[in-house]
C-alpha cells in the first residue's frame, strides 16, 4: 500500500523530520514502512496497518507542531508507541485540552484502571512508581470536564514529607502546598496549556488543597483525586471518602510499599483495601510491575527494592 501525506513547509517541516531525518527514520524502524520525503510531501509504503499507524503518526506529530516549534526523540518515541501497543484500544483513548493529544493505556492494567474509573463513582488504584496511577487520573478529571460531565476538579494530597522535614515553608497556603502538588501538576501541563490552567484555577474550576482543609465540604459535579493517599490516617481518609457529593467521582491513588506515616501509625490507604472491597459503586485495583512505563531502569529498581525493601528504614 502506498500514501501520500501533505507536510507543512518551512521551520516546521524541519522539525517534523529532525535533525538528519532522525524521526522519519523512527517512524521507518518502529513501523516497517519505507518512508520517503520530498517536497511538501511524505509517501509512506508497506503493508497497509503499518502505514495507517504511520499516517496517524504524523498526523498527531504534525498537529502538536502547530503549537511548539521543536520535537523531542522522547515525544516521537512516546507517540510512536501509543501506536504501536498491542494493548492500547481506541475505546480507552482519554480526550484532553492538548491539540492533537489522546492519552492512551500502554498496559492492559492501565486500561482495566480507567474503565474502572468510568463505570464506578469511587476507584482506589495502588501500584508501584511508574504505574501512571496519577497521571491517568488526571487525564480522566480532564477528560470529564472537557466534556462538561463534571464542573471541577478537585486535587487533594496529605502533606507528608517523603522521609526528611522540610520546616517552616513561606508564603500563603497555594505557596506551602505546591510542593506536595507538583506531580499533579506536572500532569494537568501534559494535558493543558500553563494559561488554561491558571484561569481555570483563578475560576475554582481546578482546586488544588491539602488533605487537612478537605472537612466539612461535600463536593458536588466534581472529580476529586486523592494522591499519595498511603500518607492517610484512617480517620483522614475516612473524612475525605465522606466528602463525596453528587454527580462526582472520586479517585485515590498510592502506593501501599512507601508509606511515610510516623511508625506505628496505621494507613488510610491499606485500610481501604481491606474494609471497602466487594461494595457496589467501588472498584479496587492493583497495577503491578508490568504496569510500569517509565525509564525502563524503574521497572528495575522497584524490583531490587521489593515490597519491603523499606521496612526497616
Amino acid at each position: 500500500m502506498e500514501l501520500n501525506i501533505a507536510i507543512t513547509e518551512g521551520s516546521k517541516r524541519r522539525a517534523l523530520f529532525g535533525p538528519a531525518d532522525a524521526n522519519l527514520k523512527l517512524i521507518r524502524t518502529a513501523l516497517g514502512v519505507r518512508v520517503t520525503a520530498r517536497d511538501s510531501t511524505i509517501r509512506l509504503s508497506g503493508e497497509s496497518a503499518a502505514v495507517g499507524k504511520a499516517a496517524e503518526v504524523l498526523d498527531i506529530l504534525q498537529k502538536r507542531l502547530e503549537s511548539v516549534d521543536h520535537l523531542s526523540h522522547e515525544e516521537v518515541a512516546a507517540v510512536l508507541a501509543e501506536a504501536t501497543s498491542q494493548k492500547s484500544q481506541g475505546s480507552h483513548a482519554i480526550e484532553v485540552y492538548t491539540p492533537g493529544i489522546s492519552i492512551i493505556p500502554k498496559t492492559e492494567g492501565q486500561a482495566k484502571y480507567i474503565d474502572a474509573i468510568r463505570a464506578n463513582d469511587l476507584t482506589v488504584c495502588v501500584g508501584p512508581a511508574g504505574t501512571g496511577k496519577t497521571y491517568l487520573a488526571v487525564a480522566m478529571a480532564i477528560s470529564m470536564l472537557k466534556q462538561s460531565r463534571i464542573k471541577r476538579i478537585v486535587l487533594v494530597r496529605p502533606a507528608v514529607e517523603a522521609g526528611e522535614k522540610l520546616g517552616f515553608l513561606p508564603g500563603d497556603m497555594q505557596a506551602k502546598v505546591n510542593p506536595y502538588l507538583r506531580p499533579l501538576f506536572d500532569a494537568m501541563h501534559d494535558m493543558m496549556s500553563f494559561d488554561q490552567i491558571q484561569r481555570f484555577m483563578q475560576n475554582d474550576v481546578i482546586e488544588v488543597i491539602p488533605l487537612a482543609f478537605m472537612r466539612g465540604r461535600t463536593l458536588n459535579h466534581a472529580a476529586v483525586i486523592l494522591d499519595e493517599a498511603q500518607n492517610c490516617t484512617i480517620s483522614q481518609m475516612l473524612m475525605f471518602l465522606t466528602r463525596l457529593g453528587h454527580g462526582s467521582k472520586m479517585i485515590v491513588t498510592g502506593d501501599d510499599s512507601q508509606v511515610d506515616l510516623e511508625r506505628g501509625q496505621p494507613s488510610g490507604l491499606i485500610d481501604v483495601l481491606e474494609r471497602l472491597g466487594g461494595i457496589e459503586g467501588i472498584a479496587i485495583l492493583r497495577l503491578e510491575r508490568c504496569d510500569i512505563v517509565r525509564h525502563k531502569l524503574v521497572n528495575r529498581i522497584v524490583e531490587a527494592y521489593g515490597p519491603t525493601g523499606l521496612e526497616d528504614r
